[in-house]
């Protein structure tokens, strides 16, 4: 008889545990699918050979994070960098160099348990971290009007936040996505992932409050965002507002030449001194997302 017992108090404290180690484990793989931080820089800022120099942000919740600031003038705008979900700073000197050949000095940060800031990356701390970046160029005379934010990939979602949250001159959304659970759902279709989902980062639901020129730049290559998606964010923005494909996969993007990045963000740089009436018009009806 106590034997019994045991056993059936075994059988109730599992059937408790089951359902709290199983949340336990979606929320981990939610996670590890949304976040890939590296603490291992690959390269130094002094790599691209130009003025730069190291910065320690602190978030306001006490976060201390890492950040390179590439310097071309004080007078010029400035691109508030938003990486995307894989490794750190130090992965994307290409892109800076981009960003200051067209005239911008560059701010790049790590979010909080990525390259040496500290902490565990969330969707609210990334937002957070965005918001130190932000500070620290208003703390070193940047106009709101000159910041420029750049989100890359999972960094749209953070850019995004970050124009509904602070005053910027423009955002700047390069291979992003409508949000993670639509993201999740074209991944893993036999999942309720939209049921499920608490990392949201839902750019297309947030656009329309945005009201600064946008910028949206996607490869109709891109094999793990869809080009579609880049279409709905785009319809979603408010004017001004440009649309530009971009050549190459997610994380191969053709940085110069036609249909480069570079020559993409001249033609926005020289649109923002215009009025919205001069800009392009908008292209053709967004697909349907998968």
């Amino acid at each position: 008889m106590a034997g019994w017992t045991r056993n059936r108090i075994k059988n109730v404290v599992g059937l408790i545990l089951a359902p709290v180690v199983g949340y336990g484990l979606l929320r981990w793989f939610e996670w590890r699918q949304v976040y890939h931080p590296r603490a291992e820089h690959a390269a130094r800022g002094g790599d691209l050979g130009v003025p730069w120099e190291e910065a320690r942000l602190r978030a306001a919740d006490g976060v201390t994070l890492d950040a390179w600031f590439f310097s071309t003038s004080p007078r010029a705008r400035v691109a508030l960098v938003c990486h995307g979900n894989g490794g750190n700073i130090s992965h994307r000197l290409g892109l800076y160099a981009a960003l200051r050949d067209v005239g911008l000095n560059v701010l790049a940060f790590d979010y909080r348990g990525y390259g040496r800031s500290a902490g565990r990356p969330s969707e609210e701390g990334t937002y957070r971290d965005a918001e130190a970046a932000y500070a620290w160029l208003r703390q070193r005379g940047f106009a709101a009007t000159n910041i420029l934010v750049y989100g890359e990939s999972l960094g749209g979602g953070v850019a995004t936040e970050l124009a509904l949250r602070e005053p910027v001159g423009g955002l700047i959304l390069q291979s992003t996505f409508t949000s993670i659970p639509d993201v999740g759902a074209g991944l893993f279709p036999w999942l309720p992932v939209r049921t499920l989902a608490t990392i949201h980062y839902d750019n297309r639901a947030k656009l329309p409050r945005v009201r600064v020129p946008v910028l949206v730049m996607h490869s109709p290559e891109d094999s793990l965002i869809p080009f579609a998606h880049a279409q709905q964010l785009f319809a979603a923005a408010n004017p001004p507002k440009l649309f530009r494909p971009l050549v190459g996969d997610h994380n191969d993007t053709r940085l110069a030449g036609a249909q480069g990045v570079t020559e993409i963000l001249r033609e926005f740089l020289r649109l923002l001194d215009r009025p919205a009436d001069e800009w392009p018009a908008a292209p053709a009806e967004p697909l349907s997302l998968p």
